[in-house]
């Protein structure tokens, strides 16, 4: 008998094969992910609407926004155990269900109060999506593929948000509120009919193992595995870290910004959002391919977006005179775009840290990472602006602040998760395929 060393860049014994069956499935999935990006992100055009329209300050429209997000950040760890459990299918239906719920609530709702519960249904919703959508790329695609299928992922969920800043926002002062909602939502019950009839967890032959009965004990000793990893931790704080300034910035406060604060036509300022989801797409493929090359370049990536972010973002509240001139403004959206690519790179710390069997769990508690920070920084800058009277350079400060306390973490966590992932690499390249002599 012999041994042969199993290299670690082609695909690993037992990966799945990908093609084409494996595009279509995916596909699927992530034209959910599509349809949740946009009823999420709708409101971040219609945020003066939705003021006029419920009678409320800029506290308590950042609550519509804050609620969605911490029923989100809630949902990420049991939604990872589901996935894990359940597989993709039943948890993107039921996540389907749910947001359009949401969506179509939110359309009819009298009250403030009823908006609210509508945009906490549609968070819980909206929270199955991503996490169930990395799950497929892993079962349909060889783990190579990872880090380019997770960036092309964040990318079409940009391309949702694309479509909430040039058509949510048309619909909604062409036809009117209810109108622009119900008929959006519209789309979420067309992808939940094509993933009820097309979509599948995994190709034949590549079927998971069987779970253990997932009781209390099953449930704490997989969040506990999940979180000793040094790399899940790493990729938590890399997400916190990097998404929470464009996800803010496009979500809710963005368009008041430039309209209140900086002068702009509701349309200008339409224009410079757009800006951040198309440089956004563009950095998508650009960090996708870096990392798929070289694995070494993730952590550079990320704390290099940072500090961009931080500049543009310092450049932009300390500029004199009563409004930023245009180039600074389109330099900071444009910055703003890569911020959604690098929090994608803490995924690519907690994937390798990870078995296939605690994928979803750990990919829940990373993806809390960002939408903590965001849910915190709407918060903190709707009691801000009515504490200053709308003065945005010291509600917009607060962004610094989630900045240091990340960028902290990552350089405490960096040396242990690369010890461990370099432990695991060198475990799987011993480990031998014996074939006949």
């Amino acid at each position: 008998m012999t041994a042969a060393t199993v290299p670690s860049s082609p695909s690993l014994p037992g990966d799945p094969p990908g093609g084409r069956r494996a595009v279509a499935v995916w596909s699927i999935g992530v034209a959910v992910y599509f349809v949740a990006v946009i009823f999420r992100t709708s409101l971040g055009v219609a945020g003066l609407d939705a003021a006029a329209r419920f009678h409320v300050n800029a506290s308590a429209l950042s609550t519509f926004s804050i609620l969605q997000l911490l029923v989100y950040a809630g949902m990420q760890i049991p939604v990872g155990l589901l996935v894990d459990r359940l597989g993709t299918k039943k948890v993107l239906s039921l996540g389907a269900v749910l947001f359009t719920a949401g969506q179509l609530g939110f359309a009819f709702s009298p009250s403030y109060a009823t908006a609210l519960a509508s945009r906490a249904l549609l968070g819980c919703g909206d929270a199955m999506t991503f996490i169930s959508v990395l799950r497929l790329g892993t079962r349909w695609f060889p783990a190579r593929r990872g880090p380019l299928v997770a960036q092309l992922a964040g990318l079409v969920g940009m391309a949702g948000n694309l479509v909430s800043t040039l058509v949510i926002a048309r619909l909604l002062h062409g036809l009117g509120w209810t109108a622009a909602f119900a008929g959006s939502s519209l789309a979420g019950a067309v992808v939940l009919v094509l993933l009820l009839l097309f979509l599948k967890d995994h190709p034949e032959g590549h079927e998971p193992e069987p779970m253990p009965h997932q009781g209390a004990a099953y449930v704490r000793r997989q969040i506990a595995a999940a979180w000793r990893e040094p790399g899940t931790r790493l990729g938590l704080w890399v997400h916190f870290t990097t998404q929470f300034p464009a996800m803010v910035f496009l979500l809710l406060w963005g368009l008041p910004f430039l309209v209140q604060a900086e002068g702009l036509s509701r349309a200008a300022a339409g224009e410079l959002l757009t800006l951040v989801v198309l440089s956004n797409m563009v950095v998508g493929l650009v960090y996708g391919q870096i990392v798929a090359r070289h694995h070494a370049a993730r952590l550079p990536l990320a704390l290099g977006t940072v500090a961009a972010t931080a500049v543009a973002w310092a450049a932009t509240l300390a500029c004199p005179g009563p409004r930023a001139p245009l180039w600074l403004l389109v330099v900071l959206c444009t910055v703003l775009g890569a911020c959604g690519p690098a929090s994608m790179l803490g995924f690519d710390f907690a994937r390798p840290a990870n078995p296939p069997e605690r994928q979803g769990t750990a990919s829940g508690i990373t993806n809390m990472g960002g939408f903590v920070a965001s849910m915190t920084t709407l918060f903190a800058i709707g009691v801000l602006l009515d504490a200053t009277g709308d003065d945005y350079t010291v509600a917009f400060s607060f962004v610094f602040v989630l900045q240091a306390l990340g960028v902290s973490q990552i350089l405490r966590l960096r040396d242990r998760a690369a010890r461990r992932e370099r432990e695991r690499l060198v475990a799987s390249r011993v480990e031998t395929v014996h074939v006949p002599a």
